[in-house]
């Protein structure tokens, strides 16, 4: 019996060929703003004889222009980071159910939507940065970020954020919105200031001693690692992290991912681009390019990456969290997190 590589390596050959006849474009419209993608987008070039038009822009702008051109939209492909907008352009209509095995078999089943209208290509963990030298008493699970004793020590970004509801997503998709609700009306507590910046800004703030604790997505730290990032590189052996609820759910997973859109003129190449997204080659750049995770198990690590440690993913289906978003948004407005 074939193994799942062989097989998988096999069909991308054969589909890389027969593309590589067909030429044509790809019209893709991301908001990734990675400098790093480049290479994901001039490698499939190369493989396939397939060029790639890209447009990019803020998600939820492109998300509007998607929809705003309907029928003769020039869009083959969304790619875009977090669950919340990928669920949010299929409640829009701006995107469309596909069949193929190769994405079937690469992509975990919880990193899909239950339609086939979006895949999961790359992940970062949303994780507990602290102050080494100022806890002692660090914080092991997202529940814990609730607890009284860390009042005015936490640093997290705003309610608008994605990665944030998502997070909140993800907690009423485990527990319940009373559960929910009273975790985050803990956090706002705990706030050592009003929430601002990006994720940069909350491990800066360990830094600058505004926070001992931080909520983050890996990637800004493992950048942080391997390049010279202002504010952090320099003083980053202050900062200690964890991977929460290592002993119950795991560490949240935030996801970049892409979908077919709904009226895509290329619909073929569009396929063929997100299952070239889940090859190998692909995923590892993903991970050494932009410090991610990659969706795709038994690829490896980028060094930066691999320093962080092993760890437990939380591998809930997102399809459910992502339609507990609303219900996020209305808790976060309700504890008066900004």
């Amino acid at each position: 019996m074939k193994s799942s590589a062989s097989i998988f390596a096999g069909a991308v050959i054969a589909a890389l060929a027969t593309s590589a006849f067909a030429g044509g474009e790809v019209n893709l419209y991301s908001s990734r703003h990675y400098d790093t993608d480049e290479r994901l987008f001039s490698d499939f070039e190369e493989a396939t004889g397939i060029t790639v038009n890209r447009i990019e822009g803020k998600a939820d702008e492109l998300m509007a222009r998607i929809q705003a051109e309907g029928v003769n939209s020039p869009a083959d492909v969304l790619l875009t980071v977090d669950t919340s907008r990928l669920s949010r352009s299929k409640e829009m209509g701006i995107l469309q159910p596909i069949d193929s095995a190769i994405l079937e078999q690469r992509v975990p089943s919880y990193l899909q939507d239950d339609d086939n209208q979006w895949f999961g290509f790359s992940q970062r963990s949303r994780v507990i940065f602290y102050n080494k030298n100022g806890v002692t008493d660090i914080p092991q699970t997202y529940a814990d970020l609730a607890d009284p004793k860390y009042k005015g020590m936490v640093c997290i970004r705003s309610s608008t954020n994605t990665y944030n509801q998502t997070l909140l997503a993800s907690i009423i998709t485990h527990t319940d919105e009373a559960t929910a609700k009273a975790w985050a009306q803990g956090v706002v507590d705990n706030m050592a200031r009003a929430p601002q910046g990006g994720d940069t800004d909350q491990i800066r703030g360990i830094v600058s001693g505004e926070c001992e604790i931080s909520v983050a997505n890996t990637y800004y730290f493992a950048r942080a690692l391997r390049k010279d990032v202002k504010g952090v590189t320099a003083d980053i052996d202050k900062i200690g992290w964890v991977f929460p609820d290592q002993s119950g759910n795991g560490a949240h997973m935030n996801l970049s991912g892409a979908g077919v859109a709904a009226n895509a003129p290329n619909k073929d190449n569009a396929i063929l681009f997100l299952e070239y997204l889940a090859s190998d080659q692909a995923q590892k750049y993903f991970s050494a390019g932009n410090d991610e995770y990659p969706a795709v198990s038994g690829v490896g690590l980028s060094p930066s990456v691999a320093k962080l440690g092993f760890f437990k993913p939380d591998d809930v289906d997102l399809s459910a969290v992502a339609d507990n978003i609303p219900a996020a948004q209305k808790i976060f407005d309700q504890v008066g997190w900004e």
